[in-house]
């Protein structure tokens, strides 16, 4: 190296150094951030403000029109008999209803656990079911008494949309052979094998055509029916595509299937001792801890979904995570399905002006008398009207429109959603959840560990310049990075880490190999690491400075060689040798 070369270096003593990592970002948390209502938001009055009663009944009695049908339906789709998603209806509106948590959404048996119940009840029988609900809703207490609601919003949202189409596109499938008055084969995979021949065996049955045309009426309503003028579209189109059925079953010469209805309180299943013991099966477990997460984040997804429709209370996700909790506890002791909140009952609720708890708890005490005093009204519905209100809510649980929008959004996040849907389908709902919350994961982690490393030769050094953060998934790019700087035959390697603004020990252990690696080989490495240089206590001004020459380290001390030239003006435009 020349003089100038030389003297253009000095040398800084520093303390032992640390990887760094750089500001935090502060995050407002709370029970109930504030909230701008949304252009068209329904406007709900502020907490304290006189409701309009004969407003809250009317809103109480379109959201039972639309809770009836959709009970009925996913307890069916569960494999249950009817009345036990009524009874989770009824807890849904007067026990989850009447909790303070959030204003305006209504509870019931949801479509997305259809599935899972029904293999639930498959494997392990009705009775066990009531345990598994119980214990779950327990949990879900735990859960809000130790202020772990807001704990589900921290979710990838592309986990979530492909959490909802894994559960979706299976109950679209599932439910096209009750349709067809038909008995779906068994696994999603199965049943989407098992349509061309459910197409071929409809072809030669006279009765399963008129139903599954039943079924086709019922979801073409759904999609057209808002589109209808005039106060007729306030009739919800589940209950016409009933009202249809109930006229088509009754007449001559047509004989599809129908509900089996039995007495309400006779449905009820208490379990006991035999089924708590139940509670040492592994299976059990796992089975009321994916309870537990998908109907918690359901019920809060649609808690924040339904507090964009309207500009009133917004939920407090805690208490409404102990009243989602206390309604699954009372289902469970009865042996009902499980509760979670609803979009569509949800939205039907604001759209009919609710502004207060009273709609939806009267919601529950409608279906209750209901069930009390028409049961026989039960008993007319065609089981396929109710199978084609379910793929209509399969599609929007689905929402085929999403993939090619968060393709266009974010290509990450993209693959994160259809992996999750694929694996749901493919296997199941809890380990296509915890895979796609892992590849969730392992993008936010590659996002962050975004290192840049340039490097260039110059004169007898080979320099190495490293910015961003540096951790263990970036480890490859750093070790090609100084093995080119090695295999340059430069007598000098510079190593720059002062733009890195993390450095994890994986890292860090790597450089300092290398660096004492390539010092036994005769090479001069010169090393700055991130963070500050401590330096000395200034000397007087009259004091002389020794020679840099004279200058040693004291015992533990490092040094690092710091090039104080300025950059080449072309630097900032080279492209990085390492990708």
């Amino acid at each position: 190296m020349s003089g100038a070369h030389a003297r253009g270096r000095r040398r800084v003593r520093t303390g032992a150094t640390a990887a760094q990592t750089g500001p935090g970002i502060g995050v407002r948390t709370g029970d109930g951030p504030e909230h701008r209502p949304p252009a068209g938001a329904t406007v709900a009055p502020k907490p304290g403000a006189k409701a309009d009663l004969g407003t809250e009944i009317t809103a109480s009695l379109v959201v039972f029109l639309v809770a009836l049908p959709l009970c009925i339906g996913v307890a069916v789709a569960s494999g249950v008999p009817a009345e036990l998603g009524i009874i989770s209806g009824v807890i849904g509106g007067l026990v989850v209803g009447a909790v303070r948590g959030s204003t305006l959404q209504v509870s019931g048996p949801a479509a997305g656990l259809a599935a899972l119940v029904a293999e639930t009840v498959d494997e392990q029988g009705v009775v066990m079911l009531g345990v598994i609900v119980l214990c779950s809703g327990i949990l879900q207490i735990v859960l809000g008494l130790v202020r772990l609601g807001r704990m589900f919003q921290a979710i990838s949202l592309a986990v979530v949309q492909g959490m909802l189409a894994g559960i979706g596109l299976p109950l679209m499938f599932s439910q096209a052979y009750p349709m067809a008055d038909a008995k779906a084969p068994g696994t999603p995979i199965e049943n989407m094998a098992g349509i061309p021949g459910l197409l071929a065996d409809v072809l030669i049955d006279r009765q399963a055509v008129i139903a599954l045309l039943l079924g086709a009426v019922t979801i073409v309503l759904s999609f057209v029916w808002k589109k209808a003028p005039g106060p007729v579209k306030k009739i919800p189109a589940a209950l016409v595509a009933v009202g249809i059925g109930i006229g088509v079953a009754a007449l001559p010469g047509v004989d599809v299937k129908t509900l089996q209805v039995g007495n309400l309180l006779g449905a009820v299943r208490v379990p006991g001792g035999e089924q708590f013991a139940g509670l040492a099966d592994a299976a059990i477990i796992t089975s009321v801890l994916t309870f537990t997460v998908i109907a918690s984040a359901e019920s809060l997804f649609t808690a924040a979904a339904v507090d964009r429709m309207h500009s009133g209370p917004r939920t407090r996700y805690n208490t409404e995570l102990i009243a989602q909790g206390a309604g699954n506890t009372i289902a469970g002791i009865l042996g009902a399905l499980p509760i979670t909140a609803v979009v569509a009952r949800s939205s039907a609720n604001v759209q009919a002006g609710a502004k207060t708890r009273l709609s939806r708890t009267l919601h529950g005490l409608w279906l209750l008398a209901f069930a009390l005093l028409l049961p026989q009204v039960l008993a007319l519905i065609p089981i396929s009207v109710l199978a084609g209100v379910l793929v209509h809510s399969g599609w929007k649980l689905f929402a085929p429109e999403e993939f090619p929008k968060m393709w266009r959004q974010d290509r990450g996040e993209f693959v994160v959603m259809a992996l999750t849907t694929l694996v749901i389908v493919a296997t199941a709902l809890l380990e296509g959840v915890l895979i796609g919350l892992a590849a969730g994961i392992v993008l936010a982690a590659l996002r962050m560990s975004q290192t840049v490393i340039r490097q260039h030769l110059e004169e007898d050094t080979a320099k190495v310049v490293m910015a961003g953060n540096a951790t263990f998934l970036r480890l490859p790019k750093v070790i090609e990075a100084l093995e080119a700087a090695a295999a340059s035959g430069k007598p000098r390697i510079r190593l720059d880490l002062t733009g890195v603004t993390h450095l994890d020990h994986a890292c860090r252990n790597q450089i300092e190999e290398f660096t004492a690696q390539q010092r036994g080989l005769g090479l001069r490495v010169e090393l700055l690491m991130p963070g500050p240089a401590a330096t000395t206590a200034p000397r007087p001004a009259a004091a002389p400075q020794p020679a840099p020459a004279a200058v040693g380290p004291g015992p533990g001390a490092e040094w690092f060689y710091l090039d104080t030239r300025p950059v080449p003006d072309d630097y900032a435009g080279r492209p990085p040798l390492v990708g």
